[in-house]
């Protein structure tokens, strides 16, 4: 009976913070956030997007946090890109604009710098790469739902959770930490610490449909990435035209080294020099290439990646029964999107054809323009120009890059050349579009603003 209540008590005080180990929790807890707080930054961006054939610029809010006591500032791709201003509110309610450095789509990373003469402001700093564990407690800060300064806590639950590319999240050279700190819309690109105060990830996806399940880019990640943004503005990566895939894909042999080649891009190095889908890529330039699960393709793609662009590489391929070496040169991979524009006049939008937009359609050359968008009942529209055609030719003159196109676009519209043909691929078909520029009406020149509100960045 006495060890029943003995048990009972210390239940009690287990559940209500009394003992020594809740209070020291509590006490690291508190700590770990007062070093963070003052780093935090409540992020205003106004973002330029593109929907329906036609520009417009959003509000939206998120997160991020000052690593440099001169005012650089990491955030998320999502949160901070093609933003035309970026207002940011510090710890202390000073509202400071910001510049954009640079940005990462592959990472979902980006790079602020606070315009500001201030050269001690709070920062915080990166754990070292691989400081982080399955069950350590860490803290999610930002502003979840445009809250400021909130704190949420909980523990890692993966270190190296893959996930993949999921609607316009794409990231191929990330795994994720997963943590049941609750992340929500506005938590994006504020820290992921642990108690110390260090940053061990960017708080930057959730598990929609799930309670606290949320993603954030590993330290070791964003060291890379953000580096590179600030000394160059960018990220340079080669690319050689390969879609990989882990070796239980093809195989259960628990022995087979190597990565599965599942694709090979028909206008890209790798298939110049002669590499094969089903290939098995077992190094290159003698560095092994093992990925027996999904888990490990990052590390692959990340090893092709950091190659020097225009360098010469040697890959050593499992063909049948053999083994062959394949040298090859690399290119720059391109950016995901092209530069668009609104051309007004006529309702639609517009954008650069890039590599990926080239080998989408099929081209046979990087000349034209590829149509993102029309507005319903535009001049664009009426005459038959749909999104995802690709402009080949503008009144017999071939269409060699956008700029071309919006010297053309701009003479015909000054003049009001009543009727302008194009030549458009769509699809495996190439067929006319015949423009008629006197369809215009005030409606396609005065469009409608959107509603000011936030935006969700998951």
């Amino acid at each position: 009976m006495k060890r029943m209540f003995a048990l009972s008590v210390a239940c009690v005080l287990l559940a209500t913070g009394c003992v020594t180990t809740g209070s020291g929790m509590q006490r690291a807890v508190t700590r770990a956030k007062d070093k963070v707080s003052p780093a935090l930054v409540h992020i205003r961006p106004v973002k330029e997007v593109f929907s329906g054939g036609k520009r417009e610029e959003i509000s939206v809010v998120g997160s991020g946090f000052i690593i440099s006591p001169d005012g650089y500032v990491v955030t998320n791709e999502h949160v901070a890109g093609e933003s035309t201003l970026v207002r940011c509110v510090l710890s202390n309610k000073e509202e400071v604009d910001a510049e954009v450095i640079g940005t990462d789509r592959y990472t979902d990373l980006a790079l602020l710098k606070l315009v500001t003469d201030s050269k001690d402001l709070p920062s915080i700093h990166f754990a070292p790469p691989g400081k982080v564990e399955a069950g350590q407690v860490v803290l999610a800060l930002g502003s979840p739902h445009g809250l400021a300064r909130s704190v949420s806590m909980g523990i890692v639950s993966v270190t190296d959770r893959y996930l993949g590319d999921r609607e316009e999240m794409v990231s191929p050279y990330n795994t994720w930490i997963q943590t049941d700190a609750a992340i929500n819309p506005g938590n994006s690109g504020g820290p992921l610490v642990n108690l110390k105060g260090d940053v061990v990830g960017v708080n930057a996806r959730r598990l929609g449909g799930a309670d606290n399940v949320g993603f954030a880019i590993p330290a070791a990640t964003a060291i890379h990435v953000i580096d590179q943004l600030r000394e160059k503005g960018r990220v340079q990566r080669s690319w050689l035209g390969l879609t990989v895939q882990e070796t239980t894909s093809k195989t259960d042999d628990p022995n087979q080294k190597g990565v599965v080649i599942a694709d090979v891009d028909p206008l890209s190095p790798a298939t110049d020099a002669g590499v094969r889908p089903g290939d098995i890529l077992l190094s290159v330039n003698g560095k092994p290439t093992d990925a027996r699960y999904v888990e490990d393709l990052p590390d692959v793609r990340r090893l092709m990646a950091d190659l020097p662009v225009g360098s010469q590489v040697k890959l050593q391929i499992a063909r049948g029964n053999e083994q062959i070496e394949i040298p090859l040169t690399t290119v720059e991979r391109d950016d995901l999107t092209g530069e668009e524009v609104e051309f007004p006049e006529w309702g639609f939008t517009a954008t650069d054809l890039t590599p990926t937009i080239i080998r989408r359609a099929q081209l046979a050359s990087n000349q034209g323009v590829y149509i993102s968008g029309t507005q319903v009942g535009s001049v664009a529209a009426n005459s038959g120009l749909v999104e995802s055609d690709v402009v080949l030719m503008f009144d017999g003159a071939v269409v060699e890059n956008l700029k071309a196109f919006r010297e053309m676009y701009a003479q015909r519209v000054e003049s009001k050349q009543r009727l302008i043909l194009l030549q458009v691929k769509r699809g495996a078909l190439t067929r006319f579009v015949l423009v008629k520029q006197e369809e215009s009406t005030e409606a396609q020149t005065e469009l409608p603003q959107q509603d000011g509100g936030v935006q969700d960045e998951e």
